[in-house]
Protein backbone atom coordinates (compact mmCIF):
# COMPACT_ATOMS: atom_id res chain seq x y z
CA UNK A 1 0.00 0.00 0.00
CA UNK A 2 1.52 3.62 -0.70
CA UNK A 3 2.85 5.43 2.05
CA UNK A 4 2.11 8.85 0.35
CA UNK A 5 -0.56 10.49 1.72
CA UNK A 6 -3.88 10.06 -0.21
CA UNK A 7 -5.84 13.39 -0.23
CA UNK A 8 -9.37 13.22 -1.01
CA UNK A 9 -12.60 15.96 -0.76
CA UNK A 10 -14.15 16.39 2.33
CA UNK A 11 -14.65 19.26 5.09
CA UNK A 12 -14.10 18.81 8.36
CA UNK A 13 -14.77 21.50 10.24
CA UNK A 14 -13.66 23.58 7.36
CA UNK A 15 -10.56 22.01 6.40
CA UNK A 16 -9.12 19.31 3.76
CA UNK A 17 -8.54 16.49 5.54
CA UNK A 18 -6.33 13.04 4.46
CA UNK A 19 -8.64 10.04 3.34
CA UNK A 20 -8.58 6.60 2.52
CA UNK A 21 -8.69 5.06 -0.37
CA UNK A 22 -11.79 1.95 -0.31
CA UNK A 23 -12.73 0.58 -3.04
CA UNK A 24 -16.87 -0.31 -3.50
CA UNK A 25 -20.18 0.85 -3.46
CA UNK A 26 -19.46 3.05 -0.38
CA UNK A 27 -15.90 3.58 -0.64
CA UNK A 28 -16.02 7.28 -0.82
CA UNK A 29 -17.28 8.15 1.81
CA UNK A 30 -14.83 6.07 4.28
CA UNK A 31 -12.34 8.35 5.62
CA UNK A 32 -10.40 6.22 8.51
CA UNK A 33 -10.96 2.93 9.70
CA UNK A 34 -12.33 0.80 10.76
CA UNK A 35 -10.17 0.66 14.28
CA UNK A 36 -11.24 -2.19 16.79
CA UNK A 37 -11.48 -0.41 20.57
CA UNK A 38 -11.75 -2.24 23.81
CA UNK A 39 -12.48 -5.82 23.45
CA UNK A 40 -14.56 -7.73 26.81
CA UNK A 41 -16.31 -11.23 26.35
CA UNK A 42 -19.57 -10.25 25.48
CA UNK A 43 -18.75 -6.77 23.79
CA UNK A 44 -16.85 -4.89 21.29
CA UNK A 45 -16.19 -1.85 19.76
CA UNK A 46 -15.17 -0.59 16.83
CA UNK A 47 -14.69 2.55 15.06
CA UNK A 48 -15.04 4.51 12.29
CA UNK A 49 -15.09 7.82 10.58
CA UNK A 50 -16.76 9.22 6.83
CA UNK A 51 -15.89 12.20 5.37
CA UNK A 52 -19.54 13.79 5.27
CA UNK A 53 -22.85 12.66 6.99
CA UNK A 54 -23.40 8.88 6.50
CA UNK A 55 -25.20 6.11 8.18
CA UNK A 56 -22.91 3.56 10.05
CA UNK A 57 -23.14 -0.19 10.45
CA UNK A 58 -21.04 -3.18 11.37
CA UNK A 59 -22.15 -6.54 9.92
CA UNK A 60 -20.36 -8.97 11.58
CA UNK A 61 -20.15 -13.15 11.85
CA UNK A 62 -18.40 -15.79 13.90
CA UNK A 63 -15.27 -16.68 11.66
CA UNK A 64 -16.39 -19.14 9.04
CA UNK A 65 -20.10 -18.69 9.55
CA UNK A 66 -21.09 -16.02 7.49
CA UNK A 67 -24.79 -17.00 7.22
CA UNK A 68 -25.60 -15.92 10.58
CA UNK A 69 -24.54 -12.27 10.61
CA UNK A 70 -25.56 -9.67 12.75
CA UNK A 71 -25.32 -5.91 12.67
CA UNK A 72 -24.76 -3.37 15.13
CA UNK A 73 -27.20 -0.78 16.03
CA UNK A 74 -26.62 2.35 12.99
CA UNK A 75 -25.15 5.42 14.13
CA UNK A 76 -25.29 8.71 11.73
CA UNK A 77 -22.19 10.67 11.93
CA UNK A 78 -22.27 14.04 11.38
CA UNK A 79 -20.05 17.37 11.29
CA UNK A 80 -20.30 18.17 15.18
CA UNK A 81 -18.65 14.84 16.21
CA UNK A 82 -16.11 14.97 13.16
CA UNK A 83 -17.98 12.64 11.45
CA UNK A 84 -16.63 9.70 13.69
CA UNK A 85 -19.11 6.83 15.20
CA UNK A 86 -18.44 4.17 17.37
CA UNK A 87 -20.69 1.16 17.31
CA UNK A 88 -20.82 -1.77 19.76
CA UNK A 89 -21.18 -5.32 18.80
CA UNK A 90 -23.31 -6.93 21.25
CA UNK A 91 -24.03 -10.39 22.93
CA UNK A 92 -20.79 -12.32 21.27
CA UNK A 93 -19.33 -15.78 22.90
CA UNK A 94 -16.52 -15.50 24.57
CA UNK A 95 -12.95 -16.52 23.24
CA UNK A 96 -14.34 -16.08 19.83
CA UNK A 97 -12.70 -14.79 16.47
CA UNK A 98 -15.56 -12.83 14.31
CA UNK A 99 -14.99 -11.21 11.05
CA UNK A 100 -16.84 -7.92 10.06
CA UNK A 101 -17.42 -5.23 7.47
CA UNK A 102 -18.29 -1.74 7.39
CA UNK A 103 -22.21 -0.89 6.14
CA UNK A 104 -22.29 2.88 4.75
CA UNK A 105 -25.60 3.71 4.08
CA UNK A 106 -26.51 0.43 3.43
CA UNK A 107 -23.97 -0.13 1.39
CA UNK A 108 -20.85 -2.83 2.46
CA UNK A 109 -16.85 -1.24 1.87
CA UNK A 110 -14.80 -3.63 0.66
CA UNK A 111 -11.39 -3.33 1.82
CA UNK A 112 -7.96 -4.96 0.91
CA UNK A 113 -6.64 -6.16 4.06
CA UNK A 114 -8.24 -8.49 6.99
CA UNK A 115 -11.18 -7.20 9.44
CA UNK A 116 -11.61 -8.97 12.19
CA UNK A 117 -11.79 -9.23 15.58
CA UNK A 118 -11.86 -11.49 18.88
CA UNK A 119 -13.40 -11.54 22.23
CA UNK A 120 -11.67 -12.24 25.45
CA UNK A 121 -11.89 -16.08 26.98
CA UNK A 122 -13.89 -17.03 29.55
CA UNK A 123 -11.14 -18.88 31.49
CA UNK A 124 -12.07 -18.44 34.95
CA UNK A 125 -12.41 -21.45 37.22
CA UNK A 126 -11.43 -23.52 34.06
CA UNK A 127 -8.37 -23.39 32.49
CA UNK A 128 -4.69 -21.72 33.08
CA UNK A 129 -4.96 -18.32 31.07
CA UNK A 130 -4.73 -17.65 27.53
CA UNK A 131 -1.22 -17.13 26.34
CA UNK A 132 -1.78 -12.69 24.66
CA UNK A 133 0.91 -10.76 22.97
CA UNK A 134 0.20 -6.63 23.40
CA UNK A 135 1.87 -4.14 21.08
CA UNK A 136 2.89 -1.07 22.56
CA UNK A 137 4.86 1.77 21.39
CA UNK A 138 4.32 5.85 21.40
CA UNK A 139 5.49 9.05 19.23
CA UNK A 140 3.75 8.65 16.34
CA UNK A 141 3.67 11.63 14.39
CA UNK A 142 2.36 12.08 10.51
CA UNK A 143 3.96 15.06 8.27
CA UNK A 144 1.71 17.51 6.87
CA UNK A 145 4.54 19.99 5.11
CA UNK A 146 2.27 22.95 5.46
CA UNK A 147 1.94 22.98 8.96
CA UNK A 148 5.21 21.33 10.24
CA UNK A 149 8.73 22.45 11.34
CA UNK A 150 11.15 23.49 8.42
CA UNK A 151 12.38 20.12 6.78
CA UNK A 152 13.72 17.36 7.08
CA UNK A 153 10.33 16.24 7.75
CA UNK A 154 10.47 14.61 11.33
CA UNK A 155 7.92 11.28 10.80
CA UNK A 156 10.18 9.21 8.63
CA UNK A 157 10.27 5.05 8.32
CA UNK A 158 6.75 4.59 8.18
CA UNK A 159 7.37 0.92 6.92
CA UNK A 160 7.34 0.32 10.62
CA UNK A 161 3.21 -0.10 10.52
CA UNK A 162 4.30 -3.31 8.31
CA UNK A 163 6.23 -4.78 10.48
CA UNK A 164 3.75 -3.91 13.35
CA UNK A 165 1.06 -5.50 11.42
CA UNK A 166 2.24 -8.71 10.72
CA UNK A 167 3.27 -9.59 13.94
CA UNK A 168 -0.40 -9.71 14.81
CA UNK A 169 -0.92 -8.35 18.15
CA UNK A 170 -3.92 -9.20 19.59
CA UNK A 171 -4.05 -5.63 20.89
CA UNK A 172 -2.10 -2.36 21.39
CA UNK A 173 -1.66 0.49 23.51
CA UNK A 174 -0.85 3.64 22.86
CA UNK A 175 1.74 5.42 24.98
CA UNK A 176 0.85 8.89 24.60
CA UNK A 177 1.98 11.41 21.36
CA UNK A 178 -0.47 9.36 19.55
CA UNK A 179 -0.67 12.42 17.21
CA UNK A 180 1.29 15.90 17.33
CA UNK A 181 -0.95 19.14 17.38
CA UNK A 182 0.76 21.80 15.93
CA UNK A 183 0.53 25.34 16.75
CA UNK A 184 -1.46 26.20 14.61
CA UNK A 185 -3.83 23.31 16.08
CA UNK A 186 -3.57 24.22 19.45
CA UNK A 187 -6.58 27.23 20.16
CA UNK A 188 -9.40 25.80 18.10
CA UNK A 189 -11.50 23.16 18.07
CA UNK A 190 -11.52 23.21 14.35
CA UNK A 191 -8.08 22.98 14.15
CA UNK A 192 -7.60 19.95 16.70
CA UNK A 193 -10.14 18.04 15.40
CA UNK A 194 -8.51 18.42 11.79
CA UNK A 195 -5.07 17.16 13.61
CA UNK A 196 -6.67 13.88 15.18
CA UNK A 197 -7.99 13.28 11.71
CA UNK A 198 -4.91 13.95 9.83
CA UNK A 199 -2.99 11.48 11.91
CA UNK A 200 -5.79 8.77 12.29
CA UNK A 201 -6.41 8.53 8.58
CA UNK A 202 -2.58 7.55 7.24
CA UNK A 203 -3.51 4.65 4.70
CA UNK A 204 -0.62 2.84 6.20
CA UNK A 205 -2.10 2.72 9.38
CA UNK A 206 -5.70 1.32 8.12
CA UNK A 207 -4.38 -2.05 8.24
CA UNK A 208 -3.15 -2.17 11.75
CA UNK A 209 -6.35 -0.65 13.12
CA UNK A 210 -8.33 -3.50 11.72
CA UNK A 211 -7.64 -6.05 13.00
CA UNK A 212 -6.00 -5.07 16.38
CA UNK A 213 -7.82 -3.91 19.44
CA UNK A 214 -6.57 -0.64 20.72
CA UNK A 215 -6.40 1.57 23.82
CA UNK A 216 -4.50 4.75 24.58
CA UNK A 217 -3.51 7.25 26.89
CA UNK A 218 -2.21 10.91 25.93
CA UNK A 219 1.05 12.90 26.65
CA UNK A 220 1.53 16.76 25.79
CA UNK A 221 1.32 16.66 22.21
CA UNK A 222 -1.96 15.02 21.54
CA UNK A 223 -2.94 17.27 25.01
CA UNK A 224 -1.62 20.52 23.67
CA UNK A 225 1.17 22.08 23.49
CA UNK A 226 4.70 20.42 24.23
CA UNK A 227 5.30 19.89 27.84
CA UNK A 228 1.32 21.58 28.65
CA UNK A 229 -0.58 20.60 31.92
CA UNK A 230 -3.56 21.65 33.60
CA UNK A 231 -3.14 25.70 32.89
CA UNK A 232 -3.99 25.25 28.73
CA UNK A 233 -7.31 26.63 28.39
CA UNK A 234 -8.79 24.30 25.41
CA UNK A 235 -7.97 20.52 27.34
CA UNK A 236 -11.63 20.43 27.14
CA UNK A 237 -11.57 20.37 23.63
CA UNK A 238 -8.57 18.00 23.29
CA UNK A 239 -10.06 15.66 25.77
CA UNK A 240 -13.07 15.58 23.92
CA UNK A 241 -11.07 14.86 20.61
CA UNK A 242 -9.55 12.00 22.50
CA UNK A 243 -13.21 10.88 23.44
CA UNK A 244 -14.22 10.94 19.98
CA UNK A 245 -11.24 9.41 18.24
CA UNK A 246 -10.06 6.52 20.75
CA UNK A 247 -13.11 3.78 22.03
CA UNK A 248 -11.78 3.04 24.92
CA UNK A 249 -13.73 1.27 27.99
CA UNK A 250 -14.21 4.07 29.47
CA UNK A 251 -12.77 8.27 29.51
CA UNK A 252 -12.09 9.53 33.01
CA UNK A 253 -12.35 7.85 36.49
CA UNK A 254 -15.94 8.29 38.33
CA UNK A 255 -16.14 12.23 39.60
CA UNK A 256 -13.41 13.18 37.74
CA UNK A 257 -12.62 14.41 34.28
CA UNK A 258 -9.67 13.20 31.94
CA UNK A 259 -8.92 9.64 30.11
CA UNK A 260 -7.95 7.62 33.38
CA UNK A 261 -9.29 4.23 32.68
CA UNK A 262 -8.00 0.21 33.13
CA UNK A 263 -8.42 -2.95 31.12
CA UNK A 264 -7.78 -6.26 31.31
CA UNK A 265 -6.03 -9.04 28.64
CA UNK A 266 -6.38 -12.54 29.69
CA UNK A 267 -5.12 -12.26 33.32
CA UNK A 268 -3.17 -8.94 33.11
CA UNK A 269 -4.11 -5.80 34.51
CA UNK A 270 -3.54 -2.73 32.23
CA UNK A 271 -4.02 1.01 34.59
CA UNK A 272 -4.17 3.99 32.44
CA UNK A 273 -3.31 6.97 33.70
CA UNK A 274 -3.64 11.00 32.67
CA UNK A 275 -0.83 12.72 33.40
CA UNK A 276 -1.89 16.16 32.17
CA UNK A 277 -5.50 16.81 32.89
CA UNK A 278 -4.04 18.04 36.81
CA UNK A 279 -0.65 18.25 36.43
CA UNK A 280 1.18 21.64 38.01
CA UNK A 281 3.53 24.03 35.36
CA UNK A 282 6.88 22.52 35.42
CA UNK A 283 7.84 25.77 36.67
CA UNK A 284 5.07 27.00 39.13
CA UNK A 285 6.96 27.27 42.43
CA UNK A 286 4.36 27.68 45.08
CA UNK A 287 1.56 25.42 45.75
CA UNK A 288 1.81 21.55 46.34
CA UNK A 289 3.85 20.35 43.05
CA UNK A 290 1.80 16.87 41.28
CA UNK A 291 1.16 14.96 38.42
CA UNK A 292 -1.68 13.10 39.00
CA UNK A 293 -3.84 14.94 41.40
CA UNK A 294 -4.89 13.66 44.40
CA UNK A 295 -8.05 11.66 43.43
CA UNK A 296 -6.05 9.80 40.77
CA UNK A 297 -3.07 8.46 43.00
CA UNK A 298 -5.88 7.64 45.42
CA UNK A 299 -7.73 5.59 42.69
CA UNK A 300 -4.35 4.41 41.57
CA UNK A 301 -3.33 2.47 44.03
CA UNK A 302 -6.80 1.60 45.03
CA UNK A 303 -6.99 -0.02 41.72
CA UNK A 304 -3.62 -1.88 42.06
CA UNK A 305 -4.20 -3.14 45.81
CA UNK A 306 -7.54 -4.43 44.81
CA UNK A 307 -6.42 -6.69 41.54
CA UNK A 308 -5.37 -9.97 41.47
CA UNK A 309 -3.70 -9.83 38.69
CA UNK A 310 0.41 -11.26 38.22
CA UNK A 311 1.32 -8.40 36.15
CA UNK A 312 -0.18 -5.09 36.79
CA UNK A 313 1.04 -2.66 34.39
CA UNK A 314 0.57 1.03 35.01
CA UNK A 315 0.86 3.37 31.57
CA UNK A 316 1.65 7.16 31.88
CA UNK A 317 3.24 9.19 29.18
CA UNK A 318 6.64 10.24 30.98
CA UNK A 319 9.17 8.28 32.23
CA UNK A 320 8.32 7.52 36.29
CA UNK A 321 11.73 5.80 37.43
CA UNK A 322 14.24 7.62 35.63
CA UNK A 323 15.70 9.51 38.66
CA UNK A 324 17.41 12.19 36.39
CA UNK A 325 15.57 15.81 37.12
CA UNK A 326 15.00 16.78 33.77
CA UNK A 327 13.35 15.94 30.26
CA UNK A 328 9.74 16.12 32.23
CA UNK A 329 10.62 12.90 34.32
CA UNK A 330 8.59 12.31 37.60
CA UNK A 331 11.70 13.33 39.36
CA UNK A 332 10.81 16.73 38.76
CA UNK A 333 8.16 15.82 41.06
CA UNK A 334 9.87 14.24 43.60
CA UNK A 335 7.51 14.33 46.52
CA UNK A 336 4.66 12.61 44.38
CA UNK A 337 6.97 9.80 43.35
CA UNK A 338 8.19 9.15 46.59
CA UNK A 339 4.88 8.50 47.84
CA UNK A 340 3.72 6.61 45.02
CA UNK A 341 6.81 4.49 45.74
CA UNK A 342 6.29 4.15 49.42
CA UNK A 343 2.46 3.36 49.07
CA UNK A 344 3.54 0.35 46.74
CA UNK A 345 6.28 -0.82 49.05
CA UNK A 346 3.46 -0.37 52.04
CA UNK A 347 0.14 -2.17 50.21
CA UNK A 348 3.00 -4.81 49.40
CA UNK A 349 1.57 -4.77 45.70
CA UNK A 350 2.85 -7.23 43.50
CA UNK A 351 3.87 -7.46 40.08
CA UNK A 352 3.47 -3.86 38.97
CA UNK A 353 5.54 -2.59 36.07
CA UNK A 354 5.72 0.40 34.44
CA UNK A 355 4.91 1.69 31.10
CA UNK A 356 5.96 4.80 29.43
CA UNK A 357 6.86 6.79 26.46
CA UNK A 358 7.55 10.36 25.27
CA UNK A 359 11.35 9.99 25.41
CA UNK A 360 11.87 9.30 21.54
CA UNK A 361 14.46 6.31 22.69
CA UNK A 362 13.55 3.24 24.20
CA UNK A 363 15.19 2.01 27.56
CA UNK A 364 14.64 -0.68 30.24
CA UNK A 365 15.48 1.09 33.93
CA UNK A 366 15.47 -1.14 36.87
CA UNK A 367 14.64 -0.12 40.58
CA UNK A 368 16.13 -2.31 43.13
CA UNK A 369 14.07 -1.65 46.77
CA UNK A 370 15.13 -3.02 50.12
CA UNK A 371 12.68 -5.40 51.23
CA UNK A 372 10.96 -5.65 48.02
CA UNK A 373 11.17 -6.97 44.33
CA UNK A 374 12.70 -4.57 42.02
CA UNK A 375 10.69 -2.40 39.87
CA UNK A 376 11.09 -2.08 36.05
CA UNK A 377 10.10 0.32 33.75
CA UNK A 378 10.27 -0.08 30.33
CA UNK A 379 10.14 3.01 28.07
CA UNK A 380 9.41 2.62 24.63
CA UNK A 381 9.84 5.64 21.74
CA UNK A 382 9.14 6.83 19.34
CA UNK A 383 6.94 4.84 16.62
CA UNK A 384 7.19 7.46 13.50
CA UNK A 385 8.68 10.34 15.08
CA UNK A 386 12.29 11.71 15.31
CA UNK A 387 14.24 9.99 17.55
CA UNK A 388 16.73 11.25 20.20
CA UNK A 389 19.70 12.61 19.06
CA UNK A 390 21.15 14.99 21.87
CA UNK A 391 23.58 13.90 24.44
CA UNK A 392 21.53 10.99 27.25
CA UNK A 393 21.24 12.01 31.05
CA UNK A 394 22.64 10.03 33.25
CA UNK A 395 19.55 7.16 34.20
CA UNK A 396 21.47 5.39 36.36
CA UNK A 397 18.39 2.88 36.63
CA UNK A 398 18.88 1.91 32.58
CA UNK A 399 19.80 -1.30 31.98
CA UNK A 400 22.59 -2.09 30.02
CA UNK A 401 22.09 -3.04 26.25
CA UNK A 402 18.20 -2.14 26.36
CA UNK A 403 19.13 1.32 24.83
CA UNK A 404 17.26 1.52 21.51
CA UNK A 405 17.89 5.19 19.48
CA UNK A 406 15.85 4.66 16.29
CA UNK A 407 12.20 3.71 15.80
CA UNK A 408 11.12 1.07 17.37
CA UNK A 409 7.41 -0.38 18.99
CA UNK A 410 7.48 -3.70 21.70
CA UNK A 411 5.75 -6.40 22.30
CA UNK A 412 4.50 -7.95 25.14
CA UNK A 413 4.25 -11.65 25.67
CA UNK A 414 2.48 -13.23 28.48
CA UNK A 415 2.01 -17.10 28.72
CA UNK A 416 2.32 -20.28 30.89
CA UNK A 417 0.36 -21.48 33.83
CA UNK A 418 -1.88 -19.70 36.22
CA UNK A 419 0.68 -20.03 39.17
CA UNK A 420 3.95 -19.19 36.71
CA UNK A 421 3.07 -16.43 34.30
CA UNK A 422 6.15 -15.23 32.21
CA UNK A 423 6.33 -11.78 30.36
CA UNK A 424 8.77 -11.39 27.68
CA UNK A 425 9.21 -8.19 26.45
CA UNK A 426 10.96 -7.71 22.73
CA UNK A 427 11.86 -4.81 21.10
CA UNK A 428 11.57 -4.35 17.46
CA UNK A 429 13.03 -1.68 15.07
CA UNK A 430 11.74 0.36 11.81
CA UNK A 431 13.24 -2.59 9.71
CA UNK A 432 11.53 -5.43 11.61
CA UNK A 433 14.81 -6.44 13.48
CA UNK A 434 14.62 -7.44 17.29
CA UNK A 435 16.85 -5.54 18.93
CA UNK A 436 16.58 -7.18 22.73
CA UNK A 437 14.08 -9.08 24.49
CA UNK A 438 13.73 -9.42 28.32
CA UNK A 439 11.80 -11.71 30.41
CA UNK A 440 10.38 -11.45 33.77
CA UNK A 441 8.26 -14.34 36.13
CA UNK A 442 5.05 -12.95 37.89
CA UNK A 443 6.62 -15.04 41.04
CA UNK A 444 9.50 -12.69 41.18
CA UNK A 445 7.95 -9.48 41.66
CA UNK A 446 6.47 -10.62 44.60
Amino acid sequence: MKRTLLLVAGLVAGTILAGVAAPGAQGGLLRAGPMLGYSQMREVALWVQTTSAARVQIAYWSSGDPDRRQVTEPVDTDRQRAFTATLTAELLEPGTRYEYEVLIDGSPVQLPYPTRFQTQTLWQWRTDPPAATIAVASCFYVNEPAYDRPPPPYGAEFQILDHLTARAPEAMLWLGDNTYLREVDWHSRSGILHRYTHTRSYPGLQPLLASTHHYAIWDDHDYGPNNSDRAYWAKGLTREAFELFWPNPSHGIPGLPGIATTFEWADALFVLLDNRTNRSPNDRITGKRTILGERQLQWLIDTLAASRAPFKFVAMGGQFLNPYDGFETYASFPQERDRILRLLQQEDIPGVIFLTGDRHRTEMSRLDRRGSYPLYEFTISPLTAGPFQGELEPNTLRVDGTLVQNRNFALLHIEGPRTDRVLTVTVIDKDGVERWSRELRARDLR
